[in-house]
């Protein structure tokens, strides 16, 4: 062969390498893809119910309190006394357009004169007592005394309007009760947050939404949001994955690459007995594993396993700062008080 020649296929063949190095490149660079359905299978997609493979079980929650939704306890209540049990259509006629007192919501209950049970007003019943109450602390802080004072003036036009006589608790021994209760809680606001990133090939949603789905997760109500659902309808979900809603907006989602997800753990929100903690970090891993992803902390560092026994043992003494105040994480009164 002349040195002409050779250096002709020793050119062809650099050459291709080339192309074929440059579409290895390209398909490495396009987000990674849902597997493809098995032949005869259907691919469960997300929706409202968990899938029956579904790989995560949650052990029994507690049950949660009985009787009224107003609790003492995070609630600054005004009993509203009357003369003669009223109905519920009469209580529902006065019944205010907003029960908002600035940032604090407040509410309305009777005493079902056949239930004998404290509820939300309604058609059809008579109400032997009323009562009102505030919330005295959320995360927007402790209820002050311009809130206080809205409430007061709304309750006191409800009472007007239906002849009922309300007892208010003195303003300022309830602002000091509201202040005590937020220095309580604010320091056990608690919510656990860590970054997934890419360390190779992005995510097309499709494949996010398949890896989350594994583990329970069903679509949130915004887009690019998933949620691991509580056991009972209307709780607040155990765990959240979210990701870039642009890219779940998309006209085309599998072609919009994404390179970080979020997977979060709100804990005052989630009973203790469904163990948040242990499943935040076991899906946190396995997340990282299946998706070739980093975990990141919110400073950016990489969070290495040494770091997750720390932070269980701090939730643990959290746990029992809460129990302590009647007050367990997942409780109504917990989830009204850290929302």
């Amino acid at each position: 062969m002349s040195l002409t020649v050779a250096l002709a296929v020793l050119a062809g063949l650099v050459l291709a390498a080339v192309v074929a190095h440059g579409a290895w490149s390209a398909r490495r660079a396009l987000p990674r893809l849902p597997d493809a359905p098995a032949p005869g299978r259907q691919e469960p997609t997300l929706g409202p119910q968990v899938n029956s493979t579904t790989l995560v079980e949650l052990p029994a929650a507690l049950a949660p309190r009985a009787g009224a939704r107003l609790d003492a306890l995070v609630d600054a209540i005004v009993p509203l006394s009357l003369e003669q049990p009223a109905s519920g259509e009469a209580v529902l006629a006065h019944w205010p357009a907003t029960r908002r007192a600035l940032t604090k919501p407040y509410a309305i209950e009777g005493l079902g004169l056949a239930s004998g049970q404290w509820e939300t007003p309604v058609a059809g019943e008579r109400y032997t007592e009323l009562q009102a109450g505030v919330l005295m602390a959320n995360r927007n802080g402790a209820l002050n005394e311009i809130e206080y004072s809205e409430f007061v003036h709304k309750v006191q036009a409800f009472a007007d309007a239906l002849g009922a006589m309300p007892d208010f608790p003195d303003m300022l021994d309830v602002v000091a009760r509201a202040r005590e209760l937020d220095a309580f809680a604010s320091p056990l606001d608690a919510q656990l947050v860590v970054h997934l990133r890419a360390k190779g090939a992005s995510w097309s949603v499709g494949y996010i939404q398949q890896c989350a789905h594994r583990r329970g997760f069903v679509a949130g109500a915004v887009a690019g949001r998933l949620v691991l659902p509580g056991l009972q309808e209307g709780e607040p979900p155990v765990l959240v994955l979210g990701y870039d809603p642009q890219a779940a907006l998309a006209d085309n989602p599998a072609e919009a690459a994404v390179r970080d997800i979020t997977l979060s753990l709100d804990v005052p929100q989630t009973p203790a007995a469904v163990e948040p903690f242990p499943l935040w970090h076991r899906t946190a891993t396995e997340l990282a594993a299946e998706m070739d992803a980093d975990m990141i902390d919110d400073a950016g560092q990489v969070l290495r396993l040494q770091a997750f026994p720390a932070i269980g043992a701090e939730l643990g003494a959290l746990y029992e700062a809460l129990q302590s105040r009647d007050l367990a994480a997942g409780s109504v009164a917990a989830r009204r008080l850290f929302s």
